[in-house]
């Protein structure tokens, strides 16, 4: 009897697991664009006034520029100060392009905010110019750091 409630233990707890890998992603999210600039800033987030510079600002440089920039208030995920320094795989769902960003900031448009570098390097068709934003899919991925 033992035997089998630890197995079932194992098994509700994959399940939980696995539950959770999947919540944390979202489609069709609108992501509109923000000019952090993060190159010119010298990828300095006090410069720009994120969010997440009270608790990223420090960080090296290596982990600042590793990833395109955008702030962050999707419909699924974590937020706040939890949300800081995590990475999204975004994928535009009308061309497919991709990219990986880090969130640096928060917003309020219920997506998010890619910097403009990062929009430009997903909007491969110039639809998402044209409309103002993009749809896309985004979901969290490790960043590698």
């Amino acid at each position: 009897m033992r035997r089998s409630s630890n197995v079932c233990i194992a098994f509700l707890l994959l399940i939980w697991l696995v539950a959770g890998a999947t919540a944390q992603s979202a489609s069709n999210v609108r992501a509109t664009y923000h000019y952090y600039n993060p190159q010119q800033n010298n990828w300095n987030l006090n410069a720009v006034s994120a969010f997440c510079s009270t608790w990223d600002a420090n960080k090296p440089l290596s982990w600042r520029s590793k990833y395109g920039w955008t702030a962050f208030c999707g419909p699924v995920g974590p937020t706040g100060q939890a949300a800081c320094g995590r990475c999204l795989r975004v994928t535009n769902t009308r061309t497919g392009a991709q990219a990986t960003v880090r969130i640096v900031d928060q917003c309020s448009n219920g997506g998010l905010d890619l910097d403009w570098g990062v929009f430009q390097q997903i909007d491969t068709d110039g639809n998402g110019y044209n409309q103002g934003h993009l749809i896309v899919n985004y979901q969290f991925v490790n960043c590698g750091d």
